[in-house]
């Protein structure tokens, strides 16, 4: 199942690269950070962990329909 998230605060790609890594040490490796959008957009993971992450992270966000 597709989830998508909106990352408001991220405005360059040092945060895409941030998230990225971010998502990677969850163990998430399929997933798209789209910084014009500034939505992230995954396949797997449980997306109460991927909130949790993404906060701890810096970049507060909140899960939106696909």
């Amino acid at each position: 199942m597709k989830r998508v998230f909106h990352v408001p605060d991220m405005s360059c790609q040092h945060c895409v690269n941030r998230i990225s890594a971010a998502l990677r040490g969850m163990g998430i490796e399929a997933f798209e950070v789209d910084l014009l959008t500034r939505r992230v957009t995954l396949e797997t993971g449980d997306p109460r962990k991927v909130l949790e992450v993404l906060d701890e992270t810096g970049y507060p966000s909140e899960e939106i329909p696909a």
